[in-house]
């Protein structure tokens, strides 16, 4: 599995788009700032919404007061808290949906 990281995004923008990589590096570190933030100060639930990407929210889970800890099977309380989900946008979803032989891709 290939994992790209975020000096790899700014690469495949500064090629998209012509500009310097200092000034690429800043954009692409604010946007994920921006959205970090949005994230964490959720007040307790958002949603952000790209165009043709996908939807990211943030989900309140219920308390589980009888959860089992699988190690020792002591029963332990988790409290509510907050959890990120991503739903990807039409174009992505159906970009993933086509078949891996006919991108070239073999098992």
């Amino acid at each position: 599995m290939k994992t790209f990281i975020k000096k790899d995004i700014v690469e495949m923008v500064m090629e998209k788009t012509g500009y310097k990589q200092p000034e690429v590096a800043r954009t692409v570190d604010s946007i994920f700032t921006v959205l970090r933030k949005i994230m964490s100060d959720a007040n307790p639930e958002c949603r952000i919404e790209v165009r043709d990407f996908g939807v990211f929210e943030v989900k309140k889970t219920k308390a589980k007061p009888k959860a089992r800890n699988p190690k020792t099977n002591e029963i332990v309380y988790v409290p509510p808290r907050r959890k990120t989900h991503f739903k990807p946008g039409k174009i992505l979803k159906e970009a993933l949906k086509k078949d891996l032989a006919e991108l070239g891709f073999s098992e």
